[in-house]
């Protein structure tokens, strides 16, 4: 799958945007539809796994490997560091118990503790919990015939919110397996059939579906209205359609410092609170004005980020991909070999 501009773009503005929202939320200001990042990554999550699906031979098992490699290892770090912070006192309100790690480390939404909200450990991991059971499902789709997948998961994924909009499960598995979010990688799904089939939107059509996205998630950050997954998912959806009008020209802009943060997005993604957290307990301690606060607020998270890409993320990469090529098997004389998935 080449790269795509356009798409690293707009994951470096989502990961900006979660940013953003928790450096506002912590500093006492205000910029809820910063939490919108996620409807957009979730679209585009569905979007990069059809055209990913689609563009190359994989296995489920193949597939879930790889997924498990990008996601987990770096997860993983992070909610130790979260562990260990909370056994050393540094998190007074993170209350931990067996149960609740283990199930934050494996995916399995369940309750905090301490507040009894459905989230892991790392807060903003519960994401994750719907980007697992996603890849999962979206695995068992790989035993069909390609041109039955989305038929099927269109089913599915309507089955399951129908009947969490019907029963109202109050079980912290079910509640998050029937949730109106998993529709987002619906979304993505057909935006990622569109662009395999070569069915695009004009450029012109293109550059109306992101102003009035951007004018939707203004409205909605503004009044409060819509803050749903039927609202904030066909608006991110129309963002990315918008983009991909644009990309599928070949004539996007290179913007080096734009593609790099979109690399470095989920590294920030995961990695943004522990910085906002110290400079938010920092910022009145050192009498400095809020606005400042929040700007080193989006400045630190930001930078732990890129940081942590550079440092812990691109090695973990760099190993998986060698050990991938290390475990290939070799070619007999006169044969090509099949590149692994």
């Amino acid at each position: 799958m080449k790269r795509l501009y356009a798409i690293q773009y707009l994951r470096a503005v989502a990961a900006l945007g979660v940013v953003v929202f928790h450096a506002a939320e912590r500093t006492g200001t205000h910029f809820a539809i910063g939490a919108a990042g996620v409807d957009v990554f979730f679209v585009i999550s569905g979007f990069i796994m059809w055209v990913l699906a689609g563009t190359r031979t994989t296995t489920p098992a193949a597939f879930l490997r790889e997924r498990i490699e990008r996601i987990v290892p770096l997860y993983w770090i992070v909610t130790g560091v979260m562990i260990l912070g909370a056994l050393l006192a540094l998190f007074p309100n993170l209350r931990l118990t067996p149960g609740y790690v283990l199930s934050s480390l494996f995916f399995i939404p369940s309750r905090s503790p301490g507040t009894g909200d459905i989230w892991p450990v790392l807060v903003q991991g519960w994401t994750l919990n719907y980007e697992m059971f996603f890849y999962l499902l979206f695995a068992g789709s790989l035993f069909l015939p390609s041109r039955w997948r989305l038929p099927a998961l269109t089913t599915l994924f309507l089955s399951l919110v129908a009947a969490g909009r019907l029963l109202t499960p109050e079980t912290p598995l079910l509640r998050t397996w029937t949730d109106p979010l998993l529709l987002e990688f619906l979304l993505g799904m057909a935006l990622g059939r569109l662009w395999l089939h070569g069915t695009m939107v004009p450029p012109a059509l293109g550059g109306v579906l992101i102003v009035l996205a951007v004018a939707g998630f203004a409205f909605v950050g503004i009044t409060y209205r819509g803050f749903t997954p039927f609202v904030l998912g066909p608006l991110a959806a129309a963002l990315v359609l918008g983009v991909l009008a644009f990309e599928k020209t070949e004539k996007v802009a290179r913007l080096p410092l734009a593609a790099y943060l979109g690399d470095a997005s989920y590294s920030i993604y995961l990695w943004h609170t522990l910085a906002i957290s110290v400079v938010a307990k920092a910022g009145p301690m050192l009498a400095l004005p809020p606005a400042l606060t929040f700007a080193a607020a989006v400045l630190g998270g930001t930078a732990i980020g890129i940081a942590v890409h550079e440092v812990v993320e691109k090695p973990i990469a760099a190993f998986m991909k060698a050990r991938r090529q290390r475990q290939r098997p070799a070619a007999l004389p006169g044969r090509a070999t099949t590149p692994a998935p």
